[in-house]
């Protein structure tokens, strides 16, 4: 580990722009011999809620540790509200960072109260119980000081660790995977308990996930990594709308990739499938009238797509949500597409049906 530098009181020093939130940049890091970060280049804006998403293994816990002072990378920067807190010649130690980190199973201490477990972290001058008393409130438990965690539920317990993180108002609030231990209906609902009480608090957040639709829910942007790097970062809506490769389009939602040949006009472009024509955006130039096309893979969300009975498709398969349906189909050329609909089944499995494609421009990979 390399030595704290005091270039200033609180041992970090300014960084060109003095912009408020966090900057990642070129971290990387190993571990005996193996890449964990490779590169990772990371923007929060200032009270943002990012949301970084990625399958187990892929470096979030790592990036996270970094950020938190927890590790040090083996190069890069980490640049939080304008002042450089890891960089060359440069570490700040976790304590003095002003940055607070929950934990995934919330590391709460079971022989003290749920009072004393948030007062833990809190200096012992000034108004520390009116601190206690006011995160326990902000968490709606403001009347279960007294209690032990081991007389708490699960939800309590995730919000006795976020009183805990918010009590010393740190700048920036670090969350690993903090509802994967609730049960589904649980994690719902104190999902959007906590996502509310971030927007209010208008902290800083970074937010570990592996799920899609919490990261959707909860981030203002998203940052998908992938074998340690950040391989696109945007809004919910303009990942979902533009993936920057067919393994960012199903990762983040369901997704058919259906083969085609791209063909243009003028400007102009399109793809032949075995959905019909499909309009496309963004398509590199493919000379007018070149012979059969260009071959591509076209994105093809589920809910753009639509069945009607009778057809040369056939339906194999049907789930049921309440909400909506999706009908599993195997088009005539053999290719098995996934189609979302927000109404109760209409077909049955095994029916002969027609698709057809009902969204807007989308895109093709090549």
């Amino acid at each position: 580990m390399p030595n704290t530098v005091e270039v200033t009181p609180d041992g970090a020093h300014d960084a060109p722009g003095g912009d408020s939130g966090v900057r990642v940049r070129a971290v990387s890091k190993s571990f005996g011999g193996a890449t964990v970060l490779d590169g990772v280049d990371l923007r929060v804006e200032g009270g943002q809620l990012l949301a970084l998403l990625g399958p187990s293994g892929c470096g979030k816990t790592t990036l996270l540790r970094i950020l938190a002072g927890l590790e040090v990378p083996d190069e890069g920067t980490v640049v939080i509200d304008g002042r450089t807190l890891t960089g060359p010649g440069t570490y700040v130690p976790p304590e003095r960072r002003r940055i607070s980190l929950v934990f995934q199973d919330w590391a709460l201490f079971p022989h003290l109260s749920v009072a004393d477990n948030v007062a833990y972290g809190l200096g012992r001058g000034g108004d520390r119980a009116g601190r206690v008393t006011a995160a326990l409130e902000l968490v709606g438990l403001g009347s279960l000081g007294d209690r032990m965690p081991s007389t708490l539920s699960g939800g309590q317990q995730q919000r006795v660790a976020l009183a805990r993180a918010i009590a010393p108002e740190p700048t920036i609030l670090l969350l690993d995977e903090p509802f994967s231990n609730l049960d589904t209906s649980l994690r719902t609902q104190v999902r959007s308990e906590v996502h509310e009480l971030l927007v209010t608090l208008g902290i800083t957040t970074v937010i570990v996930t592996h799920d899609q639709d919490e990261a959707f829910v909860l981030g203002d942007q998203v940052a998908v990594m992938a074998e340690g790097r950040v391989v696109q970062q945007d809004t919910p809506a303009g990942l979902y709308a533009n993936p920057a490769s067919p393994w960012v389009a199903t990762f983040v939602g369901d997704a058919n990739l259906v083969d085609g040949e791209v063909r243009t006009t003028g400007s102009d472009a399109e793809a032949h499938t075995a959905l019909g024509v499909i309009p496309l955006r963004g398509v590199p130039a493919v000379p007018d009238g070149a012979p059969g096309g260009a071959a591509a893979q076209i994105l093809v969300r589920p809910e753009e797509c639509r069945v009607t009975p009778g057809g040369t498709a056939r339906v194999e398969l049907i789930e049921y949500y309440g909400h909506d349906t999706v009908y599993v189909v195997d088009l005539a050329d053999g290719t098995r597409i996934r189609i979302r609909e927000g109404s109760a089944p209409a077909v049955h499995r095994g029916d002969a049906v027609s698709v057809g494609f009902v969204g807007g421009p989308t895109i093709a990979y090549g």
